[in-house]
């Protein structure tokens, strides 16, 4: 693809970055095909191909719309035309500076500013858990919206963790929703590791990836949490502590395993922390990364209890994101546990993509009910998922269990 920056572009690093990307499309609209929201819509400014030259439009001086804001928020960054893309385009971060360009030149409406100011601010904030619990406390009265996004307390199992010690040490990021949400998630990764002798270890300081500030445009805001999370596990990676070096940051929400394996990328341009960050991203692992290895020790512990067929969505951060396939599904299967796949559109998105459910709830709840009928279809026992967000915004819409795989795993453990 052509590109004729406008000045004020030209030499400008994300306008370097943008081009490099923009050349590497060849119109060939492969991207449309697995693209969630033109399969919806049917409107090509909905598709990659469509957002790719409304982003070329912005970078070469053309008046920008909040039309062109309106296509681009539509997007859920699942970054399945990624993974189509036979030309390597990086449509993630394209339309990442998409959107920063054109939010600077279009304001938004009180109510849209208004809601993304509280998302980025109240998810990550101290007072997230005990809003959380009292809303939990108060669900059975809340209207359907607000329950929808309030989950069941958890049991006194959800936060019962491993006191044995190891010699092999991994770093576990709590995240920022997750520990509020669904702690046992946290508890059952550490408990999973502790079986297979893997002691999990906790930077206290470390909090939210960057994912919700990044995805909502406070750039600068992402990096601040960025560099404090890679201050919190430095101690760790160095060895400067009484444990010793850890050998792995383990995440167990794919969004953010994403987010942190991207580091290099989002602070490139900080000299203090690149190279850290690199060092970070490259101890970086989903804990399904890990399956292959965890087999091995468990499986003359792993008794499944109950019915043990599963059905599995891979978040599109695992799936697309990470390009990480087969790992849950192979690993469970290898431990007694019947995994399918939906047999069509598993790799399409369910609709939650961090705070999407919430600003765009047409489209989720639409792509969300699209996902439980190709997995109703399998008739599990249980929906299994890889992502606090998935796992919530798929149980909103169904009766059948919702679970991160590891919980699974966790309770089948003799």
């Amino acid at each position: 693809m052509q590109t004729h920056l406008a000045p004020e572009f030209k030499d400008t690093p994300e306008g370097a970055e943008a081009e490099a990307i923009l050349r590497k499309c060849v119109h060939c609209g492969f991207c449309t095909a697995t693209c969630p929201t033109y399969q919806i819509l049917g409107d090509e400014l909905d598709s990659p191909r469509g957002r790719i030259y409304l982003i070329k439009q912005v970078l070469e001086g053309e008046p920008v719309t909040r039309s062109t804001q309106i296509h681009l928020d539509r997007c859920l960054t699942c970054r399945n035309c990624e993974t189509t893309c036979p030309s390597g385009v990086q449509y993630g971060n394209l339309v990442e500076i998409g959107r920063h360009i054109v939010d600077a030149r279009v304001e938004r409406p009180t109510t849209e500013r208004t809601a993304r100011w509280t998302l980025k601010e109240g998810l990550t904030s101290p007072v997230f858990g005990p809003a959380l619990k009292l809303g939990q406390a108060f669900r059975p009265f809340l209207p359907k919206v607000l329950k929808n996004k309030v989950p069941a307390r958890p049991d006194a199992r959800a936060h019962r963790w491993p006191m044995r010690r190891h010699d092999r040490k991994m770093a576990l990021l709590m995240g920022c929703v997750q520990p509020a949400m669904m702690p046992n998630v946290n508890s059952a990764t550490a408990r999973v590791l502790d079986a297979a002798g893997i002691q999990t270890l906790v930077a206290d300081e470390a909090g939210c990836c960057g994912a919700i500030r990044l995805h909502l445009d406070d750039i600068e805001g992402a990096r601040t949490q960025m560099r404090r999370n890679i201050d919190a596990w430095w101690p760790l990676v160095e060895g400067r502590t009484e444990h010793g070096p850890v050998e792995a940051i383990v995440m167990n929400a794919s969004g953010c395993g994403v987010t942190v394996k991207e580091y290099p990328h989002t602070i490139a341009g900080d000299p203090a922390y690149a190279e850290k960050a690199r060092r970070i991203a490259a101890l970086t692992v989903d804990v399904s990364e890990l399956l292959p290895g965890l087999v091995e020790r468990l499986e003359d512990r792993v008794r499944p209890r109950g019915p043990t067929r599963l059905a599995y969505h891979p978040p599109c951060s695992l799936q697309h994101g990470q390009q990480l396939r087969g790992h849950v599904e192979t690993g469970l299967a290898a431990l007694g546990f019947e995994v399918e796949l939906a047999r069509s559109e598993s790799h399409l998105c369910c609709g939650s993509a961090g705070t999407y459910s919430v600003l765009q709830p047409e489209l989720a709840y639409a792509l969300r009910d699209r996902k439980l009928a190709r997995l109703g279809e399998l008739e599990p026992a249980v929906i299994v998922s890889a992502n606090v967000g998935c796992i919530q915004h798929l149980q909103t819409g169904t009766p059948t269990p919702v679970r991160h795989w590891i919980e699974v795993l966790d309770e089948a453990i003799a």
